[in-house]
């Protein structure tokens, strides 16, 4: 039978279903299934159902209706990392670092839409004409924005984020070569001995897989609050955890709690360690902040090109939310943060750690970085993370206290 002719006979499936549903209570998936089978057995023989086409029907219409419609096929491969949906004929998947254009669409725009309703439901967030900017995530923990008309020209564009069931550790991280073991090494020490580390890259870098493998090297009896625009990060070791999570502004415009709003609160809950997922702005000053008074060994992550690009970024958001010369800025900055990480995405679509750098110093109105490790490209085109001198934890903090003594 023809997709066509089959998609055809489902949407009759579907208003028997529909029709049958019990709307005045909340009903379970094993009543729904049961009500589907009914109508199949019923309607199947009148419409001349092969065994083959009941069983993917009896899947479709329990997808659309429960789960993510033609997407759940997508959701349930491991190894599909990003999914884009470019309006109801146009959706690109991502795997093993590969982008290629999907056979399947959606039936209509209509149902693009109700999808794109239920997926932002999932975290009680609202999506409109009036509004046609949000992020959401699955319940399994997927990244998703959503961008409606009129801003989206071609239709509603969904981008979907995957992350793997199990967060992916370091000792994974250095058998697929995005870290050495030196490397790896000398991040566990500075991580267990309260450095702030902050972990810079580009789009799809690998920002967030790699602050959750730092994050296991965290001591246990430690109290940890992360603060997320969608909870991502996936801390499984630590007891003493809070996990907070932002919210846009509702249908209103108001109740809108900001990751600045969130680092405030935080620092009134005792944390030992406060990971920050993403600075994008003006949050930049209350994280350092943090960093500069006690709350050693915290974590963050921002968008930028190389170090010095992030710290340029720093100073800027610095100023987008203080109004101080820039010399405070960068003296700020450099008694914060003790180690720069910076990711990269290689043509090949593999991620590397390209950089680790030490902050090691404020002097004649600018941030002194001293490179650690370095990506190095040999003559056959193979790369290594290369270690550039001796790396020595005890040097950054001896720094940072020197510059606190200063500033005081």
């Amino acid at each position: 039978m023809k997709d066509r002719e089959l998609e055809e006979k489902g949407k009759l499936l579907k208003e028997q279903v529909l029709g049958r549903l019990d709307l005045s209570r909340d009903m379970s998936d094993e009543e729904v299934l049961e009500i589907i089978d009914e109508v199949i057995l019923d309607r199947g023989r009148e419409q001349r159902l092969s065994l083959a086409e009941k069983k993917w029907m009896r899947k479709a219409l329990f997808d659309a209706m429960r789960r993510l419609d033609i997407l759940q096929e997508l959701v349930d491969d491991p190894d599909i990392t990003e999914i884009m949906i470019n309006g109801p004929d146009s959706i690109f998947i991502e795997k093993g670092g590969r982008l290629t254009r999907w056979d399947k669409r959606f039936s209509s725009k209509q149902k693009l839409e109700d999808l794109v309703q239920q997926i932002v439901s999932f975290s009680n967030r609202a999506v409109s004409k009036a509004h046609p900017i949000a992020d959401a995530r699955l319940p399994d923990g997927a990244r998703v924005n959503v961008v409606l008309d009129p801003v989206a020209l071609n239709g509603p564009i969904v981008t979907i984020r995957r992350f793997p069931r199990e967060p992916i550790t370091m000792e994974q991280l250095v058998a697929w070569g995005s870290v050495t073991q030196e490397a790896v090494d000398f991040l566990k020490e500075a991580v267990a001995t309260g450095r702030n580390l902050f972990i810079s890259g580009g789009t799809g870098s690998g920002k967030t897989t790699f602050l959750n493998a730092l994050s296991q090297f965290i001591p246990v009896q430690e109290r940890v609050i992360t603060i997320e625009d969608n909870a991502e990060l996936q801390i499984r070791h630590v007891p003493n955890l809070v996990s907070l999570e932002a919210r846009n502004a509702n249908t209103e415009g108001t109740g809108e709690i900001t990751i600045r709003d969130l680092i405030r609160a935080a620092l009134r809950m005792r944390p030992d360690r406060i990971l920050v997922g993403e600075v994008r702005g003006s949050e930049a000053v209350d994280m350092l902040q943090a960093m500069n008074t006690g709350h050693d060994g915290s974590l963050s992550t921002g968008h930028a090109n190389s170090t010095a690009d992030m710290l340029s970024r720093l100073e800027m958001m610095v100023l987008m939310g203080m109004d101080i010369p820039l010399e405070a800025v960068r003296r700020q900055i450099a008694s914060a943060i003790d180690l720069f990480i910076h990711l990269g995405r290689l043509p090949d679509g593999s991620r590397k750690v390209l950089e680790i750098t030490k902050v090691s110093g404020y002097e004649e109105g600018a941030i002194r970085l001293e490179p650690l490790f370095s990506y190095e490209t040999d003559a056959n085109g193979t790369g290594r993370l290369s270690c550039c001198q001796k790396p020595v934890p005890g040097a950054a903090a001896a720094h940072r206290k020197r510059v606190k003594s200063d500033i005081k």
